[in-house]
């Protein structure tokens, strides 16, 4: 029996991709992998690290076949000739979003106990009186939504706190502001519960803003 099993959502003209998994022996499945991948997993020492690579390029063939997941300068994932994607993984899944027209930020979080207790570290003063920052699932929305504008912003070393910025649109429609040095970018994302997992995706393509 296959320990993989396989999803997809459609969030606009964006195809969200997932593969769930129970635990494998990530060895089993290296057929999907290049040897400079194999390489890479073998280096990992945690096993649910190993899982989580593995379930992703086993994901990726189930979509895209051979074509390899490469990397930008700055570490942003991207497949040949297919578009934009974006790659996120939580507890014993994985996701690819694909989308044909626009630069897409993805991410997926499991609600977690201890979140209440980091929120401060990427709470804006604005976001602590307009967000219910007591509860742990609101708390989880915003870290997750927040995850998937620093995937959209196109640069490393961003303070969550003062450069990542959210307010609440429309139900499940969150509007979000990344701050960079010369501009600013705005975007609208989707925020939605899968199987007990946090979502968050732009459903539309970002606004640049000088």
């Amino acid at each position: 029996m296959t320990p993989f099993t396989f999803e997809e959502i459609q969030i606009k003209d964006s195809t969200i991709y997932f593969c769930s998994f129970i635990k494998f022996e990530p060895n089993k499945h290296f057929e999907h992998l290049s040897e400079e991948e194999i390489s890479k997993v073998e280096g990992f020492r945690s096993d649910s690290r190993k899982m989580e690579y593995v379930a992703t390029r086993v994901l990726k063939h189930s979509v895209f076949g051979e074509k390899r997941i490469e990397y930008s300068e700055i570490g942003a994932p991207y497949i040949k000739e297919t578009g934009f994607i974006s790659i996120s993984h939580t507890h014993n899944m994985v996701a690819i979003g694909v989308n044909p027209n626009y630069k897409i930020g993805l991410d997926l979080e499991t609600p977690r106990d201890n979140v209440l207790e980091v929120a401060s570290k990427f709470l804006s003063e604005e976001e602590k009186t307009i967000f219910n920052i007591l509860n742990k699932l609101e708390v989880t929305k915003i870290w997750s939504a927040k995850e998937a504008l620093y995937k959209l912003a196109g640069r490393k070393k961003i303070h969550f706190k003062t450069e990542l910025l959210l307010k609440k649109h429309s139900g499940d429609v969150w509007q979000g502001l990344i701050i960079n040095p010369n501009h600013s970018i705005s975007a609208k994302l989707n925020i939605f519960e899968h199987r007990g997992i946090i979502v968050s995706i732009n459903n539309e393509q970002v606004c640049i803003q000088k």
